[in-house]
């Protein structure tokens, strides 16, 4: 337990998915240094989905990349400002204008499957000095045979650390253990991991991943982030200081940042409510939370049904369209409640 753990916080970018992409660069910049002054290493920013993600699709953000990481960029002097990259949606002309504004490292994210798709994206990033993470999202839609084929094709393009990416809060400990350690075993490279909160074991999670070797973890103030949210940073850290691992983070600093600067700017606590408990029941994209929900409204349905069927039809990010087609679907049907 003696070797460091990297943090990522990922309360300014997965974090905007609770508030639905609405921080100003102003918020993010007083957030982001404190994130800094605690220690945090890699302080991700930018609209929910990434690049380029602030569209009529995914919502549209308060203000553009470039505006919020110029702010970031200014008020952060330890810590190295990170973004997210979903090929698809960003691209290298993004990531190129993200470098012109401070960016130091960047996350290329992929559904399990499809790690041959961000091959360009992070050979790129790697040619203009990007610390550089392959983020293999929806982990628990394989088994730990599969993710290795896709984590040995990151490492392949010049990955400097591959992620174990619980996008739906679905897994449970023996899930993430047995993904970690498969890529301990298979890959020459840190492993990472990231939790989202939808069954309640984000925390539990992260020290399961750690046990069996990630080196890199992620955590939001508050929990901020889709669905249930992500592993609470503060709640996070305070636990690994206590089995013993080491951090580099101020425990004090994230607590007053989490308490006194996050908190207020909030519109609630982020909660497991029961659409964000069945996204883990049901292995559904955390960041359909808002969307089902709309899509309930719209047609009259339980979003609770709405998400068993997008988890029946192994529906994943991308394929956000098929939530009003399922809506429409099931408001159609007599029987509009969730069975279970």
């Amino acid at each position: 337990m003696t070797q460091k753990i990297t943090i990522t916080d990922s309360t300014l970018r997965d974090g905007m998915h609770t508030i639905r992409h609405q921080f100003t660069p102003a918020e993010m910049a007083e957030i982001a240094g404190a994130l800094d002054q605690a220690g945090v290493d890699l302080i991700e920013v930018g609209h929910g989905d990434g690049l380029a993600g602030s569209s009529f699709q995914y919502g549209f953000s308060r203000a553009t990349d470039v505006e919020y990481l110029k702010a970031v960029s200014e008020a952060v002097t330890n810590g190295r400002v990170t973004v997210l990259l979903l090929p698809g949606i960003g691209t290298i002309e993004d990531l190129q204008a993200a470098v012109a504004y401070g960016t130091k490292a960047v996350r290329v994210a992929t559904h399990i499957t499809e790690a041959d798709i961000s091959e360009q994206h992070i050979k790129y990033a790697k040619k203009e000095g990007l610390f550089t993470v392959g983020f293999l999202m929806m982990a628990h839609m394989e088994e730990p045979e599969r993710l290795v084929e896709q984590a040995k094709k990151m490492e392949s393009y010049g990955a400097d650390v591959v992620y174990v990416t619980d996008s739906a809060g679905a897994l449970l400990p023996d899930g993430v253990r047995a993904r970690v350690s498969a890529l301990r075993e298979a890959i020459h490279i840190p492993v990472g991991f990231h939790a989202h909160n939808n069954l309640g074991c984000a925390v539990g999670n992260t020290l399961a991943a750690l046990a069996e070797g990630a080196t890199f973890v992620d955590g939001s103030l508050r929990g901020m982030g889709a669905g249930a949210g992500n592993s609470q940073t503060e709640v996070m850290i305070a636990a690994m200081h206590k089995a013993g691992y080491q951090t580099g983070c101020d425990l004090g600093k994230l607590i007053h940042a989490a308490e006194n600067i996050v908190a207020p700017k909030m519109s609630g606590p982020q909660i497991i409510d029961s659409v964000a408990l069945i996204l883990g029941y049901a292995g559904v994209y955390s960041s359909f939370f808002l969307h089902a929900k709309r899509a309930a409204e719209q047609f009259g349905v339980d979003p609770l049904a709405i998400l068993v069927e997008l988890g029946k039809r192994r529906i994943v990010g991308g394929q956000e369209d098929q939530i009003i087609d399922v809506a429409y679907e099931l408001s159609q049907n007599t029987c509009k409640i969730a069975t279970l």
